[in-house]
């Protein structure tokens, strides 16, 4: 089994540049170049911080470092604003473009900061989660534990209650069910057969398997979410709406009343936003928490540092979003741990909404085109330790907080995550939380320089299976 890649140096007539076409050739057992990319980037000069990457018989524009992504989304946001779609993913409203998408989004953001987004209603939901979340890591009475389940359940748990305007139990069969279809579905996103069925629709039929398993997932995902707008829909008092789906819903009605007719608020893209949310909202968010107890278990000094700095400044009481201003260090830590993390290394795919010439190369319309944020988060010219944990990097010589340019977890432009001010809110307050009554260490037999780092790459970068122990912290 071989894999490899060749460089072709090729002149594209429309551009006063060279054109790097990385090529890749690769038996079906041996895709791992993008997968490698995804993980540890190499550096811009390797290819350049524009060139062209044949997905299969498809043509995709890369867009690697700080300036040239941040360029592209910024400073030419319509040209690069559309989103691209899959073959192989169903689609989803965070795939659309057009009039749809805009609907959506502007619906969703307005109920969800209704509902709590960036709200002190917010705020009460997470306080609200942080508890149990604390009842149930500490019936594990410091034993070695598996952080995915514990953390997914909570913050998932935070999206419920601004969806459906309730929770769940942590062990309520229904809802395991729900997460670990949603952690499957990401995984798959990953794996050599999908990304061979990507590149190359017509060998579909020798991956059937995976085709067949991530097509269930959706579907029996699907019908969770039918079941739960279902009985919400047929509870639905118009004066009191508990969450997002009852404002669609009742938005429904009002423009059905009013005899308007084909609108964007209909039972397939409430579907679609409510699968959305759910996607969106928990796995990044989770994922960055589970790197943030790894790598305080992984560097007990950084970790002995933020509990002080909590113990002096809030002490026992609960920690409001207010507190973060008085919290560098630990905000650094945060900080530190997306950039670290990079939990969407190429975010999502961007398409071209006309013909365009960026940086003297021209870029047909409707071109895929993948912004590297992992180039961005891990630029050698941005930052000083780009690939060692470093909380210094967002602090000054006085150990205040300092925003950095570079910071893009979230990407950027008007395609940016909508879900940024409730990620940052859930990241800030359970994190502290945690600090606070806990102190997280590796499992017996394993050393902090043992702790693996591996990341396990799918449609997000998330720590691989760990177990980790979480000693009560002295009152």
């Amino acid at each position: 089994m071989f894999f490899f890649f060749s460089l072709i140096i090729s002149i594209d007539k429309h551009s006063s540049k060279l054109f790097i076409d990385a090529v890749i050739f690769s038996n079906i057992l041996n895709l791992n170049f993008l997968r490698t990319y995804i993980a540890t980037p190499p550096p811009p000069l390797l290819y350049g911080s524009v060139f062209t990457f044949h997905m299969g018989p498809n043509k995709a524009v890369v867009l690697v470092g700080y300036k040239t992504v941040k360029e592209a989304l910024v400073d030419f946001a319509h040209e690069f604003g559309e989103r691209a779609t899959r073959r192989t993913v169903m689609d989803r409203v965070l795939f659309t473009n057009g009039e749809t998408w805009r609907e959506m989004r502007r619906f969703a953001l307005t109920n969800l900061r209704d509902f709590g987004m960036g709200k002190k209603a917010s705020e009460d939901k997470i306080i609200e989660e942080c508890g149990h979340l604390l009842q149930r890591i500490k019936s594990f009475r410091d034993k070695a534990f598996d952080t995915h389940g514990v953390v997914n359940a909570a913050v998932s748990n935070i999206i419920c209650s601004m969806v459906y305007g309730s929770r769940f139990d942590y062990d309520e069969p229904e809802f395991k069910e729900i997460l670990y279809r949603v952690c499957r579905g990401l995984e798959l996103l990953g794996t050599r057969s999908f990304q061979l069925n990507e590149m190359f629709p017509s060998l579909g039929k020798w991956m059937s398997r995976t085709r067949a398993e991530h097509r269930n997932i959706i579907l029996a995902t699907r019908s969770y979410y039918l079941k739960m707008i279902d009985q919400l829909t047929e509870t639905l008092e118009p004066q009191v709406s508990r969450g997002v789906v009852d404002a669609f819903l009742i938005k429904q009605q009002q423009l059905e009343e009013a005899g308007q007719k084909d609108t964007q608020f209909h039972r397939k893209n409430l579907t679609m936003l409510v699968s959305n949310l759910f996607g969106g909202g928990t796995e990044t968010t989770a994922c960055t928490l589970r790197w943030s107890l790894l790598f305080m278990a992984k560097h007990p000094k950084i970790q002995d540092q933020v509990r002080e700095e909590i113990s002096r400044v809030i002490g026992a009481r609960q920690v409001q979003v207010e507190d973060r201003k008085n919290l560098p260090f630990t905000d650094a830590v945060i900080h530190e741990t997306q950039r670290l993390g990079n939990i969407l290394p190429l975010s999502v795919l961007h398409r071209t909404s006309c013909d365009i010439i960026f940086k003297g190369h021209f870029i047909k319309k409707g071109t895929t085109v993948y912004t590297v944020l992992a180039s961005v988060l891990y630029d050698e010219n941005e930052w000083e330790k780009p690939h060692s944990f470093y909380p210094a990097h967002f602090l000054d010589q006085d150990g205040k907080f300092v925003k950095r340019d570079a910071f893009m977890p979230f990407s950027a432009g008007r395609r940016a995550c909508p879900g940024e001010a409730l990620a940052r809110m859930e990241l800030f307050i359970i994190f502290v939380t945690l600090m606070q009554h806990f102190r997280f260490t590796p499992p017996p037999g394993v050393t902090e320089e043992e702790l693996d780092l591996t990341p396990q790459v799918g449609g997000t970068r998330c720590p691989s299976p760990h177990q980790l122990c979480s000693s009560r912290r002295e009152e």
